[in-house]
């Protein structure tokens, strides 16, 4: 049987229509993307195995291509509609971020800086840059590093600055460990940037550390 002989209620495309996107578990929004089966066994089925196989939705969405190749009945189509999905959504959080004017709390960001970066393998350095109403400029990942660290450079980050004619900053890195809680080293470059940004009038609102979930503002923890 395969999904058109199921009740129209229990199909994931008509569950999404009538019940939006959240309604659905990972194996039928899977199954939505990967639109059919293969060798007698609905999508459905086919994105169940997947997810078993992979270790879940997060490992198969970040595995490389060839890795997520091995997935039976999963090949070039299947993994670009995946990843176009997901940047798509992260470019529709930064379009909110940009249609919604003035970032007023650490809370704002968030979403786009966790999606944007959680899914690096490696730290990586970012940073939001704000007009004189702490409206968003642009977003840009400066300094990529290890699996634990990255080398940032304050001169670089103030040189941005001046580049985008910014009036306010909210930096982000993310921690692979998928613990979103500030090191020593984090304050440290904080302050680092803090001081330099200070000194062509440019304030650093917050630092986001962000982690599997969520993101702790270093700003909230008077951290800055």
């Amino acid at each position: 049987m395969t999904i058109k002989d199921w009740p129209a209620s229990e199909r994931p495309r008509e569950k999404l229509i009538c019940h939006g996107a959240g309604a659905l578990s990972d194996a039928e929004l899977l199954a939505v993307v990967l639109r059919c089966g293969r060798g007698g066994t609905d999508a459905v089925a086919l994105a169940r195995q997947a997810l078993g196989k992979s270790g879940g939705l997060r490992s198969l969405l970040e595995a490389p291509w060839r890795d997520f190749a091995t997935q039976a009945g999963f090949g070039v189509a299947a993994y670009a509609a995946l990843h176009a999905g997901l940047e798509l959504s992260r470019r529709y959080l930064y379009a909110t971020l940009e249609r919604d004017g003035p970032l007023e709390n650490p809370d704002a960001a968030s979403a786009y800086l966790i999606a944007r970066l959680k899914a690096y393998r490696r730290e990586v350095f970012a940073c939001l840059y704000l007009d004189t109403r702490h409206r968003v400029i642009a977003f840009r990942e400066l300094f990529f590093g290890s699996i634990d660290s990255a080398t940032v450079h304050p001169r670089e980050v103030v040189q941005s600055c001046l580049e985008l004619n910014a009036a306010a900053l909210i930096l982000a890195h993310n921690h692979p460990s998928g613990i979103a809680e500030p090191s020593a080293a984090d304050s440290a470059i904080t302050r680092r940037i803090v001081d330099a940004a200070r000194l062509i009038d440019v304030r650093v609102l917050d630092h986001l550390v962000v982690g599997e979930r969520d993101a702790v503002s270093m700003a909230a923890r008077g951290l800055l």
